[in-house]
């Protein structure tokens, strides 16, 4: 690898000076995501303006041995864009063109630095859905969300970033330009490289553009909440609602304690002494809408809610979908570590882990409020806490292990949608067993020979920022 000075003044050279960065502020501002306890320096810090730059960019770094970290707007839950072994920080707020909308195609081209409500709100001004609605999407990326594969309070219905990356154009680690699929419905055409590069976390490649999928907008919409007083009596109408054959577009969870830094933060007239509500909506033609919501209410009472509510107008079904959306800014502002995660479990089990969270929670002694997409079985038990008590650190590090020990025995995963990263990177091996952990390097070993894309994420590595073989 360079010495810096030499590396930001090959980087000025293809950049700018103006786009290459590397003062203190700088580098501490990008030396973390949202993901607590993870923290690492920099060396420089770049925005390229084309995917000619991020080519040349690469190119370098490939030359050099630099490591290359793409980074989104930094929301990542699993210290994925932390910068573990310095090199370049790739940021894309100069690629934020929405490029094309298809409408005879039903896609849309795009940078990757556009965030996901603007072209969300786009898309719909001009009469189209697009389905992936991330917690974050306020701020996130799509190409963040692409690296990711992030899903969201639709996913139930609609599935995640996955199902709407129809084409690619990636630079890869030897800075070649690979495109791959494109606006065809149907492309058999050898190996699947878009569903490859989708979740991929930045380490086979950097996306620079992405073209999408687009839907026609459901004709209408309505939301109801359900209250409970027993937290298992909630999670089983989740598993009641899809037994009678319903898919709603949304169906989100909150436990007491989530419900209650929620109203305190928000203040949207949620039922603060219930011990869980759910929130769901349905869309689609309106009269499906109406017979589906009746036969979910008659389940939603059948299984012991002391109170079911449809929203009165758009308004307040807005303001019921927003406080799950700020659950976990409402939970921030108890402890001064919040650290939230993601075990998913088939849809039938979610009952079964939500008492199993509550238990580890009793037996650990930490607070834990739960939340997410039910629907999907995509619980995030969240842990209130504060990382400067070592002590409780270790009981919540041995909590977080056993919920995800738990998740794979019901069948589940270690994350839906929070992707690996750092943070779970030891727990892998648990889910993908060792034959297929031996897959996944041999991936990366082939396409990012002298590992320089993302280093240090997904596979565990030791001192040297060697992958660890198994």
């Amino acid at each position: 690898m360079l010495k810096r000075d030499d590396l930001k003044k090959r980087l000025s050279a293809i950049l700018g000076a103006e786009h290459v960065h590397d003062s203190n502020e700088m580098k501490l501002a990008y030396s973390y995501d949202a993901t607590p306890n993870y923290q690492a320096l920099p060396d420089v810090i770049v925005s390229p303006g084309n995917m000619e730059e991020i080519q040349a960019i690469v190119q370098l770094c490939n030359e050099t041995g630099t490591p290359i970290v793409p980074r989104g707007s930094g929301t990542n839950l699993s210290a994925g864009t932390c910068p573990s072994e310095g090199g370049i920080v790739l940021l894309f707020n100069r690629m934020t063109e929405i490029i094309e909308l298809d409408a005879d195609n039903l896609t849309a081209t795009v940078q990757p630095g556009v965030t996901t409500e603007t072209f969300i709100r786009y898309v719909e001004e001009q009469g189209f859905f697009y389905p992936p609605d991330p917690g974050s999407m306020r701020i996130s990326t799509i190409g963040g969300n692409i690296s990711e594969n992030s899903g969201g309070l639709r996913g139930l219905k609609y599935g995640v970033t996955r199902d709407y990356v129809m084409g690619l154009k990636v630079i890869m680690p030897n800075g070649e330009c690979v495109v791959t699929g494109g606006k065809c419905v149907k492309d058999v055409a050898g190996y699947d490289l878009t569903r490859l590069m989708v979740g991929s976390e930045g380490t086979l490649g950097v996306i620079g553009e992405a073209t999408l999928k687009l839907l026609p907008p459901p004709e209408s919409k309505q939301t109801l909440m359900a209250v409970y007083n027993d937290i298992e009596a909630a999670a089983q109408t989740v598993s009641e609602i899809i037994a009678a054959k319903i898919i709603p577009a949304t169906m989100e969870f909150l436990d007491q304690p989530t419900i209650e830094v929620v109203e305190d933060y928000a203040g949207v007239g949620l039922p603060t002494d219930a011990a869980a509500i759910l929130l769901i909506e349905q869309d689609g033609p309106s009269e499906m809408v109406q017979r589906d919501l009746q036969v979910i209410q008659r389940i939603c009472q059948a299984q012991q809610a002391i109170d079911v509510e449809r929203a009165k107008n758009e308004e307040h079904a807005e303001k019921l979908l927003t406080a799950r959306r700020v659950a976990l800014s409402a939970c921030a502002r108890k402890k001064p570590t919040t650290i939230l995660e993601d075990a998913t479990v088939p849809r039938s089990k979610v009952a079964a882990m939500v008492q199993a969270i509550n238990g580890i929670a009793r037996k650990y002694e930490v607070q834990i409020c739960t939340f997410g997409h039910a629907g999907d079985g995509n619980l995030h038990p969240t842990i209130l806490t504060d990382a400067r008590d070592l002590e409780e650190m270790k009981r919540v590090e041995q909590a977080f292990a056993e919920i995800f020990q738990k998740a794979i025995e019901f069948g589940g995963t270690i994350t839906g949608e929070h992707g690996v990263g750092m943070m779970k990177a030891p727990y892998l091996k648990w889910k993908a067993g060792s034959s297929g952990l031996n897959v996944m390097q041999s991936i990366k070993r082939a396409l990012d020979p002298k590992n320089i894309m993302n280093p240090g994420k997904i596979f565990q590595s030791n001192p040297d920022g060697e992958m660890i073989a198994e």
